[in-house]
């Protein structure tokens, strides 16, 4: 019997992998996304009306947008391909995070190349833009596929998978709630009598964003161990799935057709509602951080609650007249 055989065989029967993992393991796994929720809201919600502000045309911010989520749909695919090959999640993780970190504070810190070059040519800041954004999403897909991944590989236990999930969810919730209190405060404290002064509060909101990220990564990767389950059952008698093989099952696409609506509304909503509220309401600057996600059944009950309460939202938004913006904070 070979060394791997034996360390194939002793993880599978050690009962610590299917025994309930434990309440501070789960809260430390469900931090390690922080920076990638609290950064994804403020990049959804402001970077449109950031990009507006400074001077980029309507085409110029949309393609920056476009630019970054490309980057994503291609980045997500081939990051995933190497996790399920090599492992080494939490390098995965922490690299991506380092991007995520640098190309954010370069999108709100202003372009770079501009100055670099000596130039503030609208084709060279839009270009400039454009590039950050798809390295934050590159780094952004590393970090959410790595984070993600680890739930198989942690646990054979069912129950703690979904607690795990749960956890990395309500930290997304957490994440959302942080980053409109710190663009609240700011948007508060501070008053945009200047074009610079505008600049200056958003990049506040981003570089105070990546400080809070940053500081739950790090408790991630420190209390974090490496899964072993994933290098114990590599070359054992499971076989590797071919992608190909998913392309088969129906229960793919019903997910996939789920999950891609349901981030449709998230970020449909989040990108286009700031600039509903601030130029056809005329609301105030600080409005704009004012927007207020285990059984199969419950889950499903509680998804379409949400769909439905979205729905009912909506419809409210479209038939509010104007003297009624301040209904508004109650969608």
């Amino acid at each position: 019997m070979t060394s791997s055989t034996v360390m194939n065989y002793d993880i599978e029967n050690d009962d610590s992998f299917t025994q309930p993992v434990g309440r501070w393991s789960v809260l430390y796994y469900g931090s390690g996304h922080m920076l990638n929720d609290i950064t994804a809201a403020c990049w959804f919600t402001y970077l449109l009306l950031f990009l507006t502000d400074i001077g980029l045309s309507p085409r110029g911010a949309a393609a920056v947008m476009l630019s970054g989520q490309i980057a994503d749909g291609f980045a997500t695919i081939f990051i995933g391909e190497l996790i399920d090959r090599f492992g080494h999640f939490k390098i995965w993780h922490g690299a991506g995070s380092v991007l995520v970190a640098v190309s954010f504070s370069s999108v709100f810190g202003g372009c770079m190349p501009c100055r670099i070059l000596s130039t503030s040519t609208l084709k060279v800041e839009t270009i400039s833009y454009c590039v950050f954004a798809a390295i934050f999403n590159v780094g952004w897909a590393a970090t959410q596929v790595a984070h993600m991944s680890m739930v198989n590989c942690i646990t054979l236990n069912s129950t703690s998978r979904v607690v795990l999930t749960s956890c990395r969810n309500a930290f997304t919730m957490v994440a959302n709630l942080s980053l409109y209190a710190i663009a609240f405060i700011v948007f508060s404290v501070s008053t945009a009598k200047t074009h610079a002064d505008l600049e200056n509060q958003y990049r506040w909101i981003a570089y105070s964003s990546i400080f809070i990220g940053c500081c739950f990564v790090g408790i991630f990767l420190s209390r974090t161990e490496e899964p072993r389950l994933k290098m114990g059952l590599r070359g054992n008698s499971h076989a590797r799935i071919s992608w190909a093989y998913w392309f088969k099952k129906i229960l793919y696409y019903q997910v996939a057709l789920v999950y891609m609506l349901t981030r449709l509304v998230v970020n449909v909503s989040q990108a286009y509602l700031a600039f509903y509220v601030i130029n056809d309401l005329r609301m105030g600057q600080s409005a704009k951080a004012l927007e207020m996600a285990w059984t199969g059944q419950r889950l499903k009950a509680y998804y379409s609650a949400g769909g439905i309460l979205w729905v009912f939202c909506g419809a409210g938004i479209l038939i509010l007249p104007m003297n009624m913006s301040a209904f508004m904070l109650l969608e």
